[in-house]
Parts: structure tokens; sequence; C-alpha cells
């Protein structure tokens, strides 16, 4: 029986919502990645950074833009001992200048991907999905690479309809 896995990396402190910071418990990307769990059951990941962004939002995405500039792959807390278990992975991310996280990348970087399906799904405030599904077909060669979803991240605990739609329409449900 296929198996699925949810692998996410989600940023919780000060976030932007449409115009505004605000302080959040818990990331979007996350609360997006719970409602998933609950409808697909699948199995989860979070990927965590070692020395984590600054929790204030400015300097965080000045810590992500250097990051990117530099190709930098940060240190994670851990990694799963094999992702040979799973046929699809649910890959969920905020979107940071215009692609994935360069946590993402050490996360990806790590396993082979080829033969599994890669469902992406984007939280962001307007910017989509960026350029990530293009990094991820360059980083996972040999995985198919299904079109993403982007969800509005301060609309995240609104995401169940548009979920349930984009799991069904990749087998899911």
């Amino acid at each position: 029986m296929a198996k699925t896995l949810i692998a996410y990396f989600s940023r919780a402190d000060e976030n932007y919502f449409g115009g505004a910071m605000r302080y959040i418990k818990v990331g979007n990307t996350e609360v997006v990645c719970r409602i998933a769990q609950d409808l697909i059951g699948a199995d989860s990941f979070k990927i965590e950074m070692k020395t984590p962004y600054s929790p204030v939002y400015m300097t965080c995405i000045d810590e992500a833009k250097k990051d990117l500039r530099a190709k930098a792959r940060p240190e994670l807390v851990q990694l799963p001992a094999s992702l040979d278990a799973y046929d699809t992975v649910v890959l969920a991310y905020p979107n940071y200048w215009g692609t994935m996280p360069m946590a993402v990348f050490t996360f990806l970087e790590a396993f082979d991907f080829a033969g599994k399906t890669i469902l992406p799904i984007c939280t962001n405030e307007g910017s989509g999905m960026g350029g990530s599904e293009r990094d991820l077909k360059r980083v996972c060669p040999g995985a198919v690479v299904k079109p993403g979803l982007p969800i509005t991240g301060s609309r995240a605990a609104e995401s169940e309809g548009a979920l349930r739609r984009y799991f069904a329409q990749n087998g899911l449900l």
C-alpha cells in the first residue's frame, strides 16, 4: 500500500499578514499541515533548523536572504532515518525570497527522491509558489513533482477546502 509523508518547514513568532506584523505561536505552514494530516492520515516530519532564524520578522527575512545568496544548507535538528517507506511526500513550506527556505533544500538533498511523487504546498502572502516547483525538479531528479498548491498564510486556518480538492486531484482522498 502506498504510504505518504508530510514534511514541512514552518516558522512561528512574528509573521507578516497582508500588510501587518503579528506574533503567532504556530506557524502558518504547520497550521496547514495539521489540517492536511487530519484529511489524509499521513505521517509527518517537521524540518527544523539547529540554529533557527530570528523571531523578529524583519531580521528573519534578512537572515533568509543571506542564506539564499550563499546557497547555504542550514544544519537541521534531525532527519528521518529513511524515506524508503514513502511513495508520496507532501512537502510544505513558506515562500522565502521566491523559493523554499534553505533548510528545505538541506532536507531534500539528504535523500534520493527518484520514483517518489512530491506534492508541494507553499504558504505565502501573495507571491504564490515562486520558483519553488522548478527548484524542486532540479534538486529531486527522478521525482514526479506535481503542480503545487499555494495557500495564503494568513488564511491557513481556512485551507481545508483547498487541501481537500488538491489531495483528491492527486489521488490521496
